[in-house]
C-alpha cells in the first residue's frame, strides 16, 4: 500500500477539455436531435406547474474515449413546497457506473446556497417541533429496575450438606455484593424454598421473601441435609410449584436452583438406577413440567441452573427448551451432555431464541457450573443478577414509551418481551414480518440492484478534527453541523433483514462502488428529525472515538460509522424516510448495552476491553455530561450507539437516552480494565453513590487527524497516511474512497456561451460532497456557483481547518 499522500490518483488519459473539433459533425447532429426531442417533451407537460421534467436539464453526454453515441436521461423530479423530492422507485437497469451518460439522479444545476440553508433551517425547526411534547422522565428507573427478587431453590438430601453450608456461609456477602453493585439504591429481597423427596417429612421447607439477610441465614442453617428416599431422583416439580407459589413483586426475579440429582421420570434420568415414579406425571402430586415452567415464564422468572453433575442434564436440556419457545436468552454449559443438541437444533429454530445472540431479551435460561467450588457460588449468582436487571431495565424502558411516560408494572407482569433496535414490541411485529432474502450480496451483477431511488437528505458535515471540535460538539448540537445530500442510489427490491419498525436492503449509490445498507420503515414511521438525531449522535460518538484513539493507539481504535437520513416521495405523494449507512462485513459482537449488560463471554477480546473503556472516558473527557454505550459491530467498526446526557433537553428524541439514570446502569456493572487505567480515568462507581465527582482534567491535544472526506464515508484517518490530490485540495481520502475519484471521470459538454468544448468531471467527486455535477468548465464556472473550487459548502470550511491546525499542547475537560 502507498504511504504518499501526495500520490496522484490513477492515470487519466484524456485531457481536462476538448475542441468541438474533436468531435464529428454527425455526434453533434445527433446530439442536437436528441436535446431538441427533451425540450419538445419538456414543452407538452408545461400544463402541470407542480411537475417541471429535467429533460432539459437532461443536457446529453459524450465519451470521447469510447465515441459512444450521446443518450439523452429524462427524470421525473417534483419540488413540494417542504423541498420534498419525488421518489422514484421504478425497475432499473443494473448500475454499472458509465462514463458515456448521465445518471436520473444528476441535476444540470446545484440548488443555490441559500437554499441548502433554507433546507437546513427547515430540520431544525423540525427537530424543534418534535422536541417540544415533554419526555417521559428516567427518574427513579434505576432503583426500579435493580430492585431485585431472589429465591434459592436447594436440594436438601443427604448429598447436599457442602453446598447447604456454602449457600448459609456466603448469603451475607452475596446481599453485600448485589448491594454494592446496585450502588446501594436497590432493594434486594431473598427467599429459600428447601426440597426432598416425597416419603421425607417434611418435604417442602419455604422461607418467603425477606429484606432480612439475618433471616435468610438462620433459615438456611435449619435446612439439614438428609433424606432422599431409596431412589435416585427427587421431587423437584414440588419445588417447582413452591417457586410459583412464592409473593413475587420486584421487577427482576431470579432463582437459582441447586441440586445434584434429576425430577422423577425416564424423561429426565437415562441412568439405570431405580425411579419410584419413573412415569413422568406419576407423582403424588401428579405436577408436570411444562405447566410449572409456562407459569415462571409467565412471571418473568429468570431461571439459573448451577450445574453439579451430569446427572441433571437432561433436566437442563428439557427446561431450556420451555425457555426457548419464550423467546429467552438460553445457555447450557459445554460440559452439558446435550451441548451439541442446542447447536444442532439453532439450525431448525430460531438462532437467537436458542443461542441468545441477542442481549435485549427479557427473560434467560442459564446453566453455569458450580461444580465442588463452593466459593464461586458467591460470583455466579451476583453475575447473574446483574445480566437480569439490565433486561428488566430494557423491558421498563420499553414498557414506559408505550404507557405516554408511567412505569406500568400490569403492562410489565404480562410482556416480556424487548425493543429490538428500531423498538417496539415484538407480538406486534410478528404480525408485519416480511420475507426476506437470505443470499449473499451480488453486488457486481447485472440488474441485481433493481431498485432505484431518488433522494435528498442530510449528512454529517466531516472536516478535519482539532482541539476545539470535540468541546464544540459537546457544548450543543448546533456544532455537530450538516450538510445537505441529493442522491441516487440503486438498491435490492428484498430486504436481507427486518427489526420490529424497519428492514434493511442492500445498495449502492449510482457514483461509487461502495457498498451500502439502505434501512426504510415497514409502514409510517418516525420523521426526519429522528433521523436526523441518530445521525448527530452517531457523529458526536465518532468525534470522541477520534481522540480516544490518539490516546490508546492502534491496536484499540475504534471508529463508527457514518448515517446519512434520507427524504423522498412515493409514487402516492407520501413521505418516506430512510437512512443509509456503510455495509459492514462480518459477524456483529454486542460489546455493551445502554442499562449495564456488559458482554463477559469475551473478556480478552481486545475490541471488547476497547468498547468498555470508551464507554467510560466519553464520561470522564465531558466532565460527566456524557457517556456513549450500547456499542456493537464488527471488531472495531461500530454501529448504532446510545448516549445519556445529563442535560434532559440533549437528544430528547432518543428513547435510549436515560440520562443520568443511565450513568447508574453503566457504572453499576463497570470495571476498570487496563486501558481505562492507562488513561487515566478517576470517575468510579463510588462516586455515583455520592454524587460527587473528580474527573481528569488536562487531555493531550489530538494530533491533526481527518476524516475521509467522502461524506458518506467519514473513515477516521490519520493525517499523514490519508490521500490527498491536487485537483481537490484540502480533501483527504481513505484508500477505498480514492481510485474513485479517477475511475468515475466522465466527459461532459460545456453549457457556457462559446465554443463548443467538453471537460472531465468526477462524477464520484461530486456524489461524496452530495452535490449535483457541474455543467460547466472550470474556466467557465460561475462564481455564484454553489460548490467552490476546494468542493467544500460555504467559506467556513477553510476557517474551520485552519483553526483545526492550530497548535494546542493540552485540552481542559473542565472548562469545555
Amino acid at each position: 500500500m502507498k504511504d504518499s499522500k501526495s500520490d496522484p490518483p490513477p492515470p487519466y488519459s484524456a485531457e481536462a477539455s476538448v475542441s468541438r473539433t474533436r468531435t464529428s459533425l454527425g455526434q453533434i447532429r445527433s446530439m442536437a436531435d436528441a436535446l431538441l426531442r427533451s425540450r419538445i417533451s419538456a414543452s407538452s407537460s408545461g400544463a402541470d406547474t407542480k411537475t417541471s421534467s429535467s429533460a432539459a436539464s437532461s443536457v446529453p453526454t459524450y465519451d470521447s474515449r469510447s465515441g459512444t453515441q450521446p443518450r439523452c436521461t429524462i427524470a421525473s423530479r417534483r419540488i413540494s413546497d417542504d423541498f420534498s423530492t419525488r421518489l422514484s422507485m421504478a425497475r432499473s437497469p443494473p448500475m454499472t457506473p458509465s462514463a458515456t451518460s448521465s445518471t436520473s439522479s444528476t441535476r444540470e444545476w446545484a440548488r443555490p446556497v441559500t437554499d441548502r440553508k433554507l433546507r437546513l433551517d427547515e430540520l431544525k425547526k423540525e427537530i424543534e417541533s418534535a422536541s417540544q411534547p415533554a419526555k417521559r422522565s428516567n427518574d427513579g428507573l434505576f432503583k426500579a429496575a435493580y430492585s431485585t427478587d431472589i429465591l434459592f431453590l436447594i436440594d436438601t438430601t443427604s448429598s447436599m450438606a457442602p453446598y447447604i453450608d456454602a449457600a448459609k456461609e456466603q448469603v451475607k456477602s452475596i446481599m453485600d455484593d448485589i448491594q454494592t453493585t446496585f450502588l446501594k439504591e436497590a432493594e434486594i429481597r431473598m427467599a429459600v424454598v428447601g426440597y426432598k423427596d416425597h416419603q421425607d417429612d417434611p418435604n417442602i421447607q419455604f422461607l418467603d421473601f425477606t429484606t432480612s439477610v439475618d433471616k435468610v441465614h438462620a433459615f438456611i442453617n435449619k435446612l439439614k441435609a438428609k433424606g432422599g428416599g431409596t431412589d435416585h431422583p427427587e421431587d423437584v416439580m414440588g419445588g417447582l410449584q413452591q417457586v410459583v407459589n412464592a409473593s413475587w413483586k420486584n421487577q427482576t426475579r431470579c432463582v437459582f436452583h441447586i441440586g445434584d440429582a434429576p425430577p422423577h421420570g425416564r424423561l429426565f434420568n437415562t441412568i439405570n438406577t431405580r425411579d419410584n415414579w419413573d412415569q413422568h406425571g406419576s407423582e403424588p402430586h401428579r405436577l408436570t413440567y411444562k405447566p410449572l415452567l409456562k407459569k415462571m415464564i409467565m412471571l418473568n422468572l429468570n431461571y439459573a441452573l448451577l450445574r453439579i453433575t451430569s446427572y441433571t442434564d437432561l433436566m437442563a436440556w428439557e427446561f431450556m427448551k420451555e425457555y426457548a419457545d419464550a423467546n429467552a436468552i438460553c445457555k447450557l454449559h459445554k460440559l452439558n451432555a446435550n451441548f451439541s443438541k442446542e447447536y444442532l437444533s439453532a439450525s431448525s429454530r430460531s438462532t437467537s431464541r436458542m443461542r441468545g445472540s441477542s442481549a435485549k431479551s427479557g427473560l434467560s435460561f442459564e446453566e453455569s457450573e458450580l461444580g465442588t467450588s463452593y466459593s464461586s457460588l458467591r460470583h455466579l449468582v451476583v453475575q447473574s443478577v446483574a445480566s437480569s436487571a439490565s433486561r428488566t431495565a430494557v423491558r421498563m424502558t420499553d414498557s414506559i414509551s408505550k404507557t405516554g411516560g408511567k412505569m406500568d408494572s400490569t403492562a410489565l407482569a404480562s410482556h416480556p418481551t424487548i425493543a429490538e433496535e428500531d423498538e417496539g414490541p415484538k407480538k406486534e411485529a410478528a404480525s408485519e414480518e416480511l420475507a426476506m432474502e437470505d443470499v449473499p450480496p451480488q453486488w457486481d451483477t447485472a440488474g441485481w440492484l433493481d431498485e432505484t431511488l431518488n433522494v435528498e437528505g442530510f449528512s454529517p458535515d466531516v472536516v478535519m478534527h482539532g482541539a476545539r471540535t470535540l468541546s464544540d460538539m459537546m457544548l450543543h448540537d448546533d456544532h455537530i453541523e450538516l450538510s445537505t445530500m441529493e442522491l441516487g442510489v440503486r438498491r435490492r427490491s428484498k430486504p436481507f433483514s427486518q427489526g420490529a419498525l424497519r428492514v434493511a436492503a442492500y445498495a449502492r449509490t449510482t457514483a461509487s462502488t461502495n457498498h451500502f445498507v439502505v434501512k426504510s420503515f415497514k409502514k409510517d414511521g418516525r420523521h426526519l428529525a429522528h433521523l436526523a438525531e441518530d445521525m448527530r449522535c452517531q457523529a458526536l460518538c465518532k468525534a470522541f472515538a477520534l481522540e480516544f484513539n490518539n490516546l490508546v493507539g492502534p491496536e484499540h481504535s475504534i471508529d463508527f460509522i457514518i448515517t446519512t437520513c434520507l427524504r423522498g416521495q412515493s409514487d402516492n405523494g407520501t413521505l418516506q424516510y430512510m437512512s443509509l449507512e456503510p455495509y459492514i462485513k462480518g459477524d456483529y459482537v454486542k460489546y455493551n448495552n445502554n442499562s449495564g449488560y456488559i458482554n463477559n463471554d469475551i473478556p480478552n477480546d481486545e475490541t471488547n476491553k476497547a468498547a468498555q473503556a470508551f464507554s467510560h472516558f466519553t464520561f470522564e473527557r465531558s466532565w460527566g455530561q456524557i457517556l456513549v454505550c450500547d456499542l456493537q459491530g464488527v471488531k472495531g467498526v461500530l454501529t448504532d450507539p446510545a448516549i445519556h446526557t445529563a442535560n434532559k433537553d440533549r437528544f430528547k428524541l432518543a428513547d435510549t437516552n436515560l440520562n443520568r439514570e443511565g450513568f447508574k446502569f453503566f457504572f453499576s456493572t463497570h470495571v476498570c480494565n487496563e486501558i481505562c487505567q492507562q488513561l487515566e480515568l478517576i470517575s468510579n462507581a463510588e462516586m455515583v453513590v455520592a454524587n460527587s465527582f473528580k474527573f481528569r482534567e488536562l487531555w493531550p491535544a489530538v494530533d491533526n487527524t481527518v476524516y475521509c472526506s467522502n461524506k458518506l464515508c467519514g473513515k477516521i484517518v490519520p493525517t499523514a497516511g490519508a490521500r490527498k490530490s491536487d485537483e481537490f485540495p484540502r480533501c483527504h481520502w481513505c484508500e477505498l474512497c480514492w481510485p474513485q475519484l479517477e475511475s468515475s471521470k466522465v466527459r461532459w459538454m460545456c453549457l457556457a456561451p462559446g465554443p463548443d468544448h467538453e471537460f472531465s468531471v468526477s462524477r464520484f467527486y461530486y456524489e461524496s460532497q452530495g452535490l449535483a455535477m457541474p455543467r460547466k468548465c472550470p474556466e467557465h464556472r460561475e462564481a455564484e456557483e454553489t460548490v467552490s473550487k476546494p468542493a467544500a459548502v460555504g467559506g467556513a470550511l477553510w476557517a474551520r481547518m485552519n483553526n483545526a491546525s492550530a497548535k494546542q499542547k493540552n485540552i481542559s475537560g473542565r472548562h469545555w
